[in-house]
């Protein structure tokens, strides 16, 4: 499949980089610096020590965002695999995955770190497992540590703030709240941090940094790492995992979902006419002000959307075939530029700006849903 081939594309010319660098006199570690070596080692020290393992992994790659510290583990009555980022995630699929864990004797749980409803039921899963833990007399007068531990980018630090959020409120405790540090780029987190999530019995999460595998994986987990953002974007050309997103997408049938946005009559055609049309309303100046800067709008969203399903459903090529999808994915770039308003003399320059606004929005979710990692086919 074309999808499959644009996938092997970046994850060799990711794997080709971070051996360039490795062999290089800058020694600029891309992959696994003595920062992470430390910090894995400092993980590994703890874990004996620790009542009960969350180990977080990116909903959309179940098995491409695992951590290589908790393989030994994976059967472990201790330890939950919290599929983070559920919202980006294909609910069906996902349900799938969590079947496939339950099968392995593996506690697992959907969780959005961002949604408090989603981020109590999984605090009330956690509550449930340190209760099963800890059956004594004295059940409410121990204190339990739970370990969060990931790679890069699945959300380990808003997991833990969000749990110490609603788990101090839910507590009824006062008191300044502190917080993680949250960022898009992976590995902001530097050391390992503790935050109270619940009391009667108490109950402390610890949030640690990020650790990758010494070894680098195949070129099929690499493109999927940097695709979802588990590994910074400046291992490969954004161009190129831009085309990798939409090989994917074309093939998977997503854009058949928004067929209603392709219609002439609809609201969004304003903002073809709002550069026709002139008016002295401050609200309309204002509208069309933000159409230019700000590609995240619902209204801009639909047009991209519209234009992705336009494209793909009119192509009489072989989607199949990686040349002809290649034609289909330069005729989008080019639909695209327009869309998000990106013009500059060089097309090679509009294209890694447009490449940067889509994967801004599947990595939002505003693309649609997915899960990009396959069942392992002996499943029992």
């Amino acid at each position: 499949m074309a999808a499959s081939e644009f996938g092997k594309r970046i994850g060799r010319a990711v794997r080709e980089r971070i051996k360039r660098r490795k062999s290089s006199v800058l020694h600029e570690a891309l992959w696994h610096d003595p920062f992470m070596a430390a910090s894995t080692r400092a993980i590994a020290q703890r874990i004996p020590l620790v009542d009960l393992i969350v180990h977080v992994t990116d909903a959309r790659i179940p098995l491409s965002s695992q951590c290589h510290l908790l393989r030994k583990y994976q059967t472990s009555s201790n330890q939950i695999i919290a599929l983070n980022k559920a919202d980006l995630a294909s609910r069906s699929a996902l349900q799938v995955w969590m079947d496939y864990f339950s099968e392995m004797n593996c506690i697992s749980c959907g969780v959005n770190a961002h949604n408090k409803d989603s981020i109590r039921q999984f605090l009330s899963l956690i509550q449930r497992q340190v209760g099963k833990l800890k059956r004594t007399d004295h059940a409410n007068k121990f204190t339990a540590t739970v370990m969060l531990i990931g790679i890069p980018n699945v959300g380990k630090s808003a997991l833990a703030n969000a749990l110490h959020q609603v788990g101090r409120i839910s507590a009824a405790e006062k008191g300044k709240l502190k917080h993680a540090t949250v960022s898009p780029e992976p590995g902001e987190t530097k050391d390992i941090r503790s935050y109270k999530i619940a009391s009667h019995p108490n109950i402390y999460v610890l949030d640690t940094p990020a650790v990758l595998s010494p070894k680098v994986p195949d070129i099929d987990v690499l493109s999927k790492l940097l695709l979802t953002g588990a590994i910074g974007d400046c291992l490969a050309e954004r161009k190129e995992t831009a085309q990798y997103f939409l090989a994917i997408h074309n093939s998977s049938g997503q854009y058949k979902k928004w067929a209603k946005l392709s219609n002439k009559d609809s609201d969004w055609v304003f903002l073809n006419s709002a550069t026709e049309c002139s008016t002295t309303s401050g609200l309309r100046m204002k509208q069309k002000n933000q159409i230019h800067t700000d590609h995240t709008q619902d209204d801009v969203v639909q047009v991209v959307r519209r234009t992705l399903y336009e494209t793909v459903s009119s192509f009489e090529g072989n989607i199949r075939c990686e040349v002809e999808m290649e034609a289909l994915i330069a005729r989008q770039f080019t639909a695209l530029q327009e869309v998000f308003h990106v013009f500059t003399e060089s097309e090679e320059d509009a294209h890694v700006m447009v490449a940067g606004k889509l994967l801004n929005l599947f990595r939002t979710g505003r693309l649609g849903h997915y899960i990009f990692d396959n069942l392992p086919r002996n499943t029992h």
